[in-house]
């Protein structure tokens, strides 16, 4: 400027925030499982591939827009209406990126509804966490009397394959389990500030890089116990336990990356779904 003055700051601009919303249910028609409700808005679809053999029908759900970014908002509502048996996965591992200064976390918030007599599988792949990531999510399992369930939910802290690690940000992690109403299960997950410190210490993580949690619910989900014990067991580079309570088969795994983790969790998920075929997006 002529005068000598400096130029006024000015804000940082606002960037477009993404909106998505998922409905879903399967229903129970002719003897075969099919999907009811579709609705999709925003960023959020869904894809019905035909099921392989000796797999469920079921549902792949992809966000168009690439990614979560800080201020998005994902709402998913998936039902199983009586006696429907189907498998919802994710296209392809989800991926949080670095938030800037200030910035609201991103929100994805998940509600499986599973009838008496359903069987539930929640099948998405990783979620991956950027070095300043800002994420907020909760899951929310509504099981019926004897409704069946196999649930995984994955996170990797940082691009591990690019040898990167999320040393700092933000992560709220909820998950809730009703059993006709009452509460069985609940589980928070905290972790803000020095993200890669506090997963260093032997108490929490012990260094690990990704972590899972999976839960099965079923009539005959005590048999599962020991085959996941051992499945677990013998995954390289990753540690597992699980436990029987309440009537819910619950799991945890530590990984060194995550590729050691996708090991693990594909281990346990043979173990729990009797060999059944993974959805074919897992192997892409």
């Amino acid at each position: 400027m002529s005068d000598g003055a400096l130029p006024s700051r000015q804000a940082a601009p606002r960037l477009a925030r993404a909106e998505g919303r998922l409905a879903l249910s399967f229903r129970v028609r002719s003897g075969i499982t099919v999907v009811g409700r579709f609705e999709q808005a925003g960023c959020l679809r869904a894809r019905l591939p035909r099921p392989e053999r000796g797999a469920f029908s079921g549902a792949v759900t992809l966000n168009t827009a690439g990614g979560i970014a800080s201020g998005d908002r994902l709402d998913l509502s998936i039902a199983w209406h009586e006696e429907a048996c189907a498998t919802v996965s994710a296209a392809a591992a989800e991926r949080v990126y670095r938030a800037r200064s200030g910035e609201a976390p991103a929100r994805v918030a998940t509600t499986l509804t599973v009838a008496p007599g359903a069987t539930a599988e929640w099948l998405p792949q990783e979620t991956i966490l950027f070095d300043g990531a800002r994420l907020e999510r909760s899951l929310v399992v509504e099981l019926g009397e004897g409704a069946g369930l196999v649930a995984v939910e994955a996170l990797v802290f940082g691009r591990t394959a690019r040898g990167e690690t999320m040393r700092e940000g933000l992560l709220v992690d909820r998950v809730s389990v009703h059993r006709g109403g009452a509460l069985v299960h609940a589980d928070v997950t905290r972790l803000d500030g020095k993200v890669a410190e506090i997963l260093a210490r032997r108490a929490v993580a012990d260094g690990a890089a990704a972590v899972a949690s999976l839960i099965a619910a079923g009539p005959s989900v005590a048999s599962a116990l020991a085959p996941l014990r051992e499945a677990l067991g013998g995954a390289p580079r990753a540690e597992g336990g699980a436990s029987l309570r309440d009537g819910l088969l619950l799991a945890r795994i530590v990984a060194r990356d995550g590729a050691a983790l996708r090991r693990a969790v594909l281990a346990a998920l043979a173990a729990l779904r009797h060999d059944r075929p993974v959805p074919r997006v897992w192997r892409c």
